[in-house]
């Protein structure tokens, strides 16, 4: 297929609800129980998720929680041992959500990288994040026969715990446009929240901004390719409408 001419010469992705799936907190709860050989059905894991819910949990949503590890570490300990969490529980927890790989990627994540790459267009990450993401990428592989790492279809990584600036500072996105070597008109931002991703407005970056993910398994980055390269198609892309 003839490869069309690119309408931007980068795209930076947001993570997180963008191009993958925050996992489900009840789950992580159950899981947390099992391992320290707790009950772990409906009414205990409700009982655990009904103190959380009752609880502040204002530092953990506040932007310094993804400016470092130790921070969000803190962060969410404070919130789970308010909440009347024992030591060994909230321990459990936390290194559940403190691990990124418990985000599910959505599944056409690898073909749209593989395109924009193939295409010529630089890929950003931009994220608020407190570790790195570099790993999870590494670990997969596109389904094609030549097997790249989808770490390698990545030009930059502006993770906010190695850049210290956290969206909607506009500082993020110029940083993040500077990282691809790229001017704010020449890059697509791709996101999910108004008052964060889509900042990058006031820097000059235009912005798609997608709903935020309900689904690991929905395949939409198709909007993507249909503002970077018109006419490119992913495979096995669907044509039904994303939930709003």
């Amino acid at each position: 297929m003839t490869i069309p001419p690119a309408r931007f010469r980068g795209v930076l992705l947001d993570w997180s609800g963008t191009i993958a799936a925050a996992p489900d907190y009840p789950e992580l709860v159950a899981a947390a129980l099992r391992e320290r050989g707790r009950a772990s059905d409906g009414p205990a894991v409700d009982r655990v998720m009904g103190a959380l819910r009752g609880t502040a949990a204002d530092r953990v949503d506040g932007p310094e929680v993804d400016l470092d590890l130790a921070a969000h570490r803190t962060s969410y300990l404070g919130w789970y041992h308010r909440a009347g969490l024992d030591p060994a529980l909230a321990e459990a927890l936390y290194r559940r959500i403190a691990d990124p790989a418990v985000h599910r990627l959505v599944p056409d994540t690898g073909d749209l990288l593989a395109a924009l790459h193939d295409a010529g267009v630089r890929v950003g990450v931009l994220s608020d994040i407190h570790t790195d993401l570099r790993p999870m990428f590494a670990a997969r592989a596109q389904p094609a026969p030549d097997g790249r790492a989808w770490d390698t279809l990545v030009h930059a990584w502006s993770l906010s715990y190695r850049t210290r600036r956290v969206k909607p500072d506009p500082a993020a996105f110029t940083g993040a446009v500077a990282a691809l070597g790229l001017t704010p008109v020449e890059v697509l931002m791709v996101g999910d929240r108004a008052g964060w991703d889509g900042a990058g407005v006031g820097c000059g970056i235009t912005t798609l901004l997608l709903p935020s993910l309900r689904d690991p398994d929905e395949r939409r980055l198709q909007r993507v390719l249909d503002l970077v390269l018109p006419g490119a198609v992913l495979p096995d892309h669907p044509l039904v409408d994303v939930p709003a």
